[in-house]
């Protein structure tokens, strides 16, 4: 009998660069992030960025990250820095602040 292998759980946190506020860039996120059953957060911040921090199975978080390196149409994504932690376990779901 094969057994199956168990997911990873992780947090990223993931701040993106360009012209990423005002092109529903965190709503975008949001509704990926619901979709692949993530939980955490996105923001715009004071310098221009979007800040992603999402929790849940590493694959799942990868294909967010994959996602947010080019946005939805109108983003013009210039810049992606990301660093891997410990999950918190800190997030009920993923929302906009």
């Amino acid at each position: 009998m094969k057994v199956k292998k168990r997911e990873l759980y992780r947090r990223i946190h993931i701040l993106v660069s360009g012209r990423v506020q005002g092109v529903f860039f965190r709503y975008d996120i949001r509704r990926h992030a619901e979709e692949f059953g993530l939980t955490g957060y996105v923001t715009n911040l004071y310098d221009g960025r979007v800040e992603i921090v999402a929790e849940g199975e590493e694959a799942k978080l990868r294909r967010l990250l994959a996602w947010a390196r080019h946005g939805p149409p109108g983003a013009v994504v210039t810049g992606v820095e990301l660093r891997w932690e410990s999950p918190k376990n800190s997030f009920p779901s993923f929302g906009i602040r």
